[in-house]
């Protein structure tokens, strides 16, 4: 009468939650404990938008606060496009650092609905392997990247600011080998796409 009961049981546990839950779940917690990579998005606002929205993507020539990283001048235009093109078939960048009034300008010439500005505020590109201790040999540099980028997105026709974002990440003790404070941006980048959608991550 045992078994039956047991088995019932596990089914009962099973049933609520799948292996991909789970997995969400651990990696969740791993990341919120500080092993794997982390980031902290905050919207201003909860608008959606079309997904067949044009969507012209650019980032500011602002060298970010830390002077401890030198990404490349458009990482983050680079970053936001991969992490866009999933879910806005429309959607370019600029192939260049620019000014907001020219972004604005050229959003609207090749008749972009919306200009995603972005920019990085702030990295610290900490010690991850070999070349960086030569570099820097500072045990006190020693540690996991962090990095800080704002987001604006205006309508292009009436240039109203619809959606400010500022996304701050941090890198985990099982993956800062190697890394880079840009090399954080990607996956936020992709959540702020689909919950422009109002896809949730949940």
């Amino acid at each position: 009468m045992r078994n039956p009961v047991l088995l019932l049981a596990i089914l009962a546990l099973g049933g609520c939650m799948n292996v991909s839950d789970m997995a969400e779940g651990t990696r969740y917690h791993m990341s919120d404990a500080g092993l794997l990579d982390h980031s902290d998005s905050r919207r201003v606002s909860n608008l959606r938008i079309q997904p067949d929205s044009f969507i012209y993507i650019a980032q500011g020539a602002f060298a970010p606060r830390g002077g401890t990283a030198h990404p490349r001048p458009n990482v983050i235009a680079e970053v936001a496009f991969d992490g866009f093109i999933e879910y806005f078939p429309m959607v370019r960048r600029a192939r260049a650092p620019e000014g907001l009034d020219e972004a604005m300008g050229e959003a609207r010439a090749v008749g972009a609905h919306y200009l995603l500005y972005t920019r990085f505020a702030k990295a610290d590109d900490r010690i991850g392997n070999s070349d960086e201790w030569l570099d820097q040999e500072a045990v006190d540099r020693l540690g996991v990247d962090t990095g800080v980028i704002q987001i604006m997105l205006i309508e292009t026709s009436t240039q109203y600011l619809i959606d400010t974002a500022r996304i701050k990440s941090r890198g985990g003790l099982l993956t800062f080998h190697d890394s880079r404070p840009e090399d954080l941006m990607g996956p936020p980048l992709e959540q702020y796409a689909r919950s422009l959608l109002g896809i949730s991550d949940q």
